[in-house]
């Protein structure tokens, strides 16, 4: 689900001064390791406090926001400029703030409400009507069901009923948390995904590390399991990004010091997998992650005739191969980077299973154990959650007739149901259906009155986990794109883009989804892909390119924020946890962004052609820069074989 801040559950959590930006708005808990919360749940070392430098940021920011609001306001009586410089203006200084987060991103986002109208772009009422479109509807009925899947742990029990499927040894444990954190965030919240595994992957890795008491250690044998091939430099101290102290073993132990080593890598790899697959696994669906959203909304705003071309089947069709080979690669390449290459060793073909194994085997199935059998609530999440995907994929699939096109056609034909439709529909059912059998239970406080069992959703629930900042930041998106559009600037956009026309569009989807994959390092994912999805639409009319050839790949590679702790919170939850380096994080995610950018442009070139017709300029893309597209209908984005 969308990567918006999502509530701690760590009790007497407090948002971080001078990070409550959405990007990475988390507890303090999960991101200053010396919090008391902190050193409750992961018993790391106190840091220094934070210095003063940090105070005179946060001064400095909210002083740029305050000067730079007033100036703007000043900017219409000082200068006769054009409706298209306006709009200019107004998208560079809203990236400006959202870059560098002087404000909360939801409230750069409101920007338009105000600039528009008085700008002379837009009248107020046409502006607020983006704030609340189709896809602000499906992000929050989506949510609801997510809301009740985290509500009821549902996903803690897919999770560990996955590892104990999958078993324990090291490459079988990185492919398994891979999975299992994939698949979760593929319907709820990637942070929310991070923030339940990582626990459950310290506390194996630590069961794992346990100096056990067995003959065969001190008789000092070896598991070749974790007999893992990557020799390196002993130190006596390694100092950490995060201020966490690993000690080395001293030197006169050199098998245990390098067996120390390795298991430290592995404990590294373990914590990047998850926080990697968390990223990975939302592209697969449009409600995985909130650029996806983005998406589907910008082209319904600037493309109205389109046809409902992205929606959840068709993405899906998409965004799931994508999403299992780079998840395949992703494992493979720190696999390698944190096991070595001997796989024999890795799959533990050969060695004999250990206390250490069998101790963290046991710990996942005490877990599972103590969520004790299904409940109804459980069961009955699970049923609405199936059908909810069920009516989403048969809604209007496109080779055949949907429930939507029979049951709900308008005069074309097409679903006048949507996709929001649906979510808001089952979200709805949640408030209704009671989280256990109905029976005949009389209420303690009134007696001689039947009690009814809670439902399986409450208001007070969905309010305290909903990321409401992300409907406003999707509707500041949906409102820049409609000014663009409305102010002449995509035309005039456009019209400065035609050189690219003599460039090879392959080389052109790669070049952006680099470009992409580099600006979201640094910036928000939604803001990112906001900015460019607009600036996007208009190059490819302007040189006769099919928009999703463009707009797609960009969208996924928004979500290729691997490098950094601060790029997204899976990392920064994962980073806080300790264990881990900048450098470590940068050295692995760097070639994995480039592998994501070599797989996404495998997909736009390949399947993605048949799903979305990119074969010729689209009809519903046609406007009055595209004059000459018309002329030649023949005109293709790529050779046809």
């Amino acid at each position: 689900m969308p990567s918006g801040p999502t509530p701690c559950p760590h009790p007497g959590s407090r948002v971080c001064p001078g990070l409550s930006g959405s990007r990475i708005s988390i507890c303090a808990s999960c991101i200053h390791p010396g919090s008391p919360e902190a050193q409750e749940h992961v018993h790391l070392p106190t840091p220094t406090p934070p210095s003063a430098h940090c105070h005179l940021w946060s001064f400095m920011t909210y002083t740029y926001a305050f000067t730079s609001f007033i100036l703007t306001i000043a900017q219409r009586g000082r200068f006769k400029s054009s409706r298209e410089a306006y709009c200019a203006y107004s998208i560079i200084l809203m990236a400006l703030f959202w870059c560098t987060e002087a404000l909360p991103l939801a409230v750069t986002a409101l920007f338009p409400i105000i600039l528009y109208p008085m700008m002379g772009i837009m009248d107020a009422s046409e502006v607020c009507i983006e704030y609340f479109k189709d896809t602000n509807i499906l992000f929050v009925g989506g949510l609801l069901v997510a809301i009740a899947v985290e509500h009821w742990n549902l996903h803690k029990r897919i999770a560990l009923r996955v590892l104990l499927i999958i078993g324990v040894r090291p490459a079988l444990l990185l492919l398994g948390f891979m999975l299992v954190t994939a698949f979760l965030s593929m319907w709820i919240s990637n942070t929310a995904t991070t923030a339940m595994m990582v626990p459950i992957a310290h506390a194996v890795l630590e069961q794992l590390y346990k100096t056990p008491t067995s003959k065969d250690v001190e008789e000092g044998s070896d598991n070749p399991t974790f007999e893992l091939q990557e020799p390196s430099p002993q130190k006596d101290v390694t100092k950490l990004d995060n201020g966490q102290v690993h000690p080395v073993p001293p030197a006169s132990s050199e098998p245990k010091a390098q067996k120390d080593r390795q298991r430290v890598r592995f404990s590294q790899g373990m914590s990047l997998c998850v926080c990697y697959s968390a990223s990975i696994g939302g592209i697969a669906t449009l409600t995985g992650t909130t650029p996806n959203l983005v998406l589907q909304g910008q082209v319904n705003s600037l493309f109205p005739e389109n046809g409902n071309v992205v929606n959840f089947a068709s993405w899906f069709g998409f965004a799931f191969p994508t999403m299992v080979i780079l998840l395949l690669l992703a494992w493979l390449w720190l696999q390698v980077l944190f096991l070595g290459f001997n796989f024999l060793k890795n799959f533990g073909f050969g060695g004999h299973e250990r206390e250490q194994e069998q101790a963290a085997f046991h710990i996942i199935r005490t877990e599972h154990k103590l969520l004790g059998p299904m409940s109804f609530a459980e069961k009955a999440v699970s049923v609405l959650f199936v059908i909810l995907v069920v009516l989403w994929f048969t809604r209007e699939p496109g080779f055949f007739l949907g429930w939507g096109n029979l049951a709900f056609p308008d005069k074309d034909g097409k679903s006048m149901a949507s996709d929001g439709t649906v979510a808001i529909f089952i979200g709805i059912i949640m408030f209704l259906v009671p989280s256990k059998i109905p029976g005949l239970t009389q209420d303690p406080d009134k007696p001689g009155r039947l009690k009814a069992p809670p439902a399986l959703l409450n208001w007070k629930t969905v309010n305290e986990k909903m990321p409401w900042n992300i409907v406003f930041l999707l509707g500041g998106g949906f409102a820049l794109a409609k000014g663009s559009e409305k102010s002449g600037l995509s035309e005039w956009l456009g019209d400065k883009l035609t050189p690219l026309q003599n460039v090879p569009p392959p080389a052109i989807a790669f070049i952006l989804c680099l470009l992409i994959a580099t600006f979201t390092e640094c910036t928000s994912n939604v803001a990112t892909t906001t900015l460019f999805l607009p600036i996007l639409a208009s190059m490819s009319q302007a040189i006769c390119l099919h928009p999703l050839y463009v707009m797609l790949p960009c969208t996924l590679s928004a979500s290729l924020a691997f490098m950094l702790p601060v790029a997204t919170p899976p990392n920064a939850i994962v980073f806080s946890f300790g264990g881990l380096k900048v450098s470590d994080m940068a050295r692995t995610g760097f070639l994995l962004n480039i592998i994501g950018v070599l797989v996404i442009t495998l997909a736009i070139n390949s399947w993605s052609f048949p799903i979305f017709s990119l074969y010729t300029f689209p009809s519903w893309a046609y406007s009055n820069t595209t004059a000459n597209c018309m002329v030649n209908q023949a005109n293709t984005t790529t050779a046809r074989p």
